[in-house]
């Protein structure tokens, strides 16, 4: 049952709905990777990997938001809970404990690239059907893109 009335058709909004939730597990689960490998971040590069996995964080969680409000917007309850991240991300799991800084940006590089080719499939899926939703996944890779760059660029 949906509480908010969509402009969509029942058929567009299913599929947007689900492009939307899966980018909002996706987005979710690479802020909480970030965040995990930044507290357990080691070696020469520590300080400059450090701050970099912030603005990933950051970025993360404020496109996170915007993408559950639109589902919200278009009368998609969107489902942010633990236990739907951890059982549709499409990022791999992260080591525990200590990482050295060079792992990190390996890491990070892998986890930017799922989250990446992802997205890029649900640019395609919501062309014809909701170009506002299209849009907002055109942002937020691009944004994904230039922190996938920076790391890249770590590596070298």
């Amino acid at each position: 049952m949906s509480v908010v009335k969509s402009t969509l058709s029942d058929e567009d909004r299913g599929i947007v709905g689900a492009a939307l939730q899966g980018a909002l597990v996706d987005l979710v689960d690479l802020s909480l990777v970030a965040k995990q490998v930044h507290w357990n971040v080691v070696g020469p590069r520590f300080r400059s990997v450090h701050l970099q996995l912030d603005e990933v964080v950051a970025s993360a969680r404020q496109h996170a938001d915007t993408v559950a409000e639109r589902a919200s917007a278009i009368g998609v309850s969107p489902d942010g809970r633990a236990g739907t991240v951890a059982k549709t991300s499409g990022i791999s799991e992260i080591t525990d404990g200590w990482i050295k800084d060079g792992d990190v940006v390996r890491a990070m590089v892998a986890a930017l690239s799922a989250v990446i080719g992802r997205m890029r499939e649900r640019i395609t899926a919501t062309a014809d059907p909701d170009p506002v939703s299209q849009d907002i996944f055109i942002g937020l890779t691009a944004d994904l893109e230039k922190h996938h760059w920076m790391f890249q660029a770590e590596s070298h």
